[in-house]
């Protein structure tokens, strides 16, 4: 027998499980390749949209077939249910993801974080009611490609649009809004309410930091806060009736339209939730004179307790409305809404003393009542804001 000098002539033993297994993960590797952005990011805010959901993501997938796209829900934590509905039907199609808001509330707000999650090259917004026509997404797309705009604007304002989507009220507040808006922030596009349009996402990201996440309609305030630098085509349209769920037309919208317009009308020197506060404490003047009325000539009460009488009831009146409506997104509820009551009194009767104090001291120095008196309600307007904003609804205050 022939020596091998140490050397061993065994054969390693092969384990063809192995070698099956480190090749299939080998493809697996291949095919885990990272992917590119999307061209398209289409942003849909949604609440309490889950019947719609089905049918409208497949006729954006008919629309858009041969396109690089992708869909973002931004959902206000739906009680229906359908932001989880969105994420099944996201999990067999990578194409469509959600943004699960908890917390917080409000159209702008939405499309604002949906925007700013985006990392395609165009993005849209459009409404999950199907009232929004999808094939004109593709429209959009080729203005867009073609550098033809930096804006494209699905509009209802044309010979060729229809308001079928809305009833005769919501006909009316609407051309009521679009007539203001035009006239007051001079915006160059007939339907400056549109919540269909699509942009270059660098234009977007420019105008971005300056935008209201306090807000109904992202558009108006994308063209005012642009002033003229963005070149817009609008594309008509027919808009249809919503397909199932209710409008969300409701106060706060109405409220947070005059406060968008005010907002841009002074080049945002005031914030829209500090607008708010300041139209709710308007009608808490309302609810004092009538409180001050009724119980002077209705009941026969004497002037003191008559006032003190309404003061509370304007400071009651202001708490509810602004829990309400300026700070839906920290709504106060249970416990901590008669919490919250309590330090808003403590909050509000600190600034009327404060209001008094300044107003009496101007009125000493200057013998004008009416700079006197502006100036003590500016500063307790001011600190009733800051100070409620802080210590009620946990809220950044800002002016």
């Amino acid at each position: 027998m022939r020596e091998t000098s140490g050397l061993s002539l065994a054969r390693p033993i092969v384990n063809l499980g192995e070698l099956t297994q480190q090749a299939s993960n080998a493809d697996i590797n291949q095919c885990r390749q990272p992917m590119a952005a999307p061209e398209l990011s289409i942003i849909i805010p949604t609440l309490n949209e889950r019947d719609n959901l089905p049918f409208l993501i497949d006729r954006v997938r008919k629309a858009l077939e041969g396109e690089d796209w992708e869909v973002i829900f931004v959902d206000d934590d739906s009680p229906d249910g359908t932001a989880a509905l969105a994420k099944t039907i996201g999990s067999t199609d990578a194409r469509i993801r959600c943004i699960h808001r908890l917390g917080r509330r409000g159209l702008a707000g939405a499309c604002l974080e949906g925007l700013l999650a985006s990392q395609a090259t165009f993005v849209a917004v459009m409404d999950a009611d199907m009232q929004h026509d999808e094939l004109l997404l593709v429209r959009m797309l080729a203005v867009l490609r073609a550098d033809a705009a930096d804006l494209v604007v699905g509009s209802r304002q044309s010979p060729t649009t229809l308001d079928a989507g809305y009833g005769a009220r919501r006909q009316q507040i609407s051309r009521i809004a679009k007539r203001i808006a035009r006239t007051i922030l001079a915006t160059e596009i007939s339907d400056p309410m549109s919540g269909f349009f699509m942009l270059r996402w660098d234009s977007f990201e420019q105008l971005a930091p300056h935008l209201s996440s306090q807000g109904f309609k992202l558009l108006l305030d994308l063209v005012a806060t642009a002033q003229g630098k963005l070149r817009i085509v609008e594309l008509p349209f027919e808009f249809r009736r919503r397909y199932s769920g209710r409008s969300k037309l409701d106060e706060r919208v109405i409220l947070e339209f005059c406060g968008l317009i005010l907002a841009k009308a002074t080049n945002g020197l005031f914030s829209t939730r500090f607008i708010f506060f300041c139209l709710v404490g308007a009608i808490g003047i309302l609810v004092h004179f009538v409180s001050l009325i009724v119980s002077l000539d209705g009941i026969g009460a004497p002037f003191l307790w008559s006032q003190v009488m309404a003061t509370t009831m304007a400071i009651a009146a202001n708490y509810v409305i602004n829990n309400r409506l300026t700070y839906r997104d920290q709504r106060l509820v249970g416990r901590a809404f008669y919490s919250g009551l309590i330090r808003f009194y403590v909050i509000s009767i600190i600034g009327a003393v404060s209001n008094v104090g300044v107003g009496n001291w101007l009125f000493g120095s200057q013998h004008k009542w009416w700079v006197a008196g502006l100036a003590g309600a500016i500063i307790g307007v001011i600190w009733n804001y800051l100070i409620s904003s802080a210590l009620v609804w946990h809220s950044r205050p800002s002016l």
